[in-house]
């Protein structure tokens, strides 16, 4: 059984927040269509980017992501249709 894909945003250590879609195993989370997360743009923290960017959010295409599980801090799962602008 494959595992669920969910667009998410991935909180790791060292300060690195990504956004794409995200399939978990027992050691890595992979994050595909990834971007980095540089400038939230945001007046009321990262979870207001739940339902999409703002207008002043920067993100940088990365592509594919494999975190470590012990390096992630948080996931917040997010609005499809409001990002979908940004991919």
């Amino acid at each position: 059984m494959k595992a669920k894909v969910k667009l998410q945003i991935v909180v790791a250590d060292r300060g690195f927040v990504y956004i794409g879609k995200v399939q978990m195993t027992s050691a890595f989370c992979t994050v595909t269509d990834a971007k980095n997360i540089r400038i939230w743009g945001t007046t009321a923290g990262l979870g207001e980017l739940v339902s999409g960017p703002t207008a002043k959010t920067v993100l940088d295409k990365v592509g594919t992501v494999h975190i470590p599980q012990r390096a992630i801090i948080s996931l917040i799962d997010c609005e499809e249709a409001g990002w979908k602008a940004a991919f």
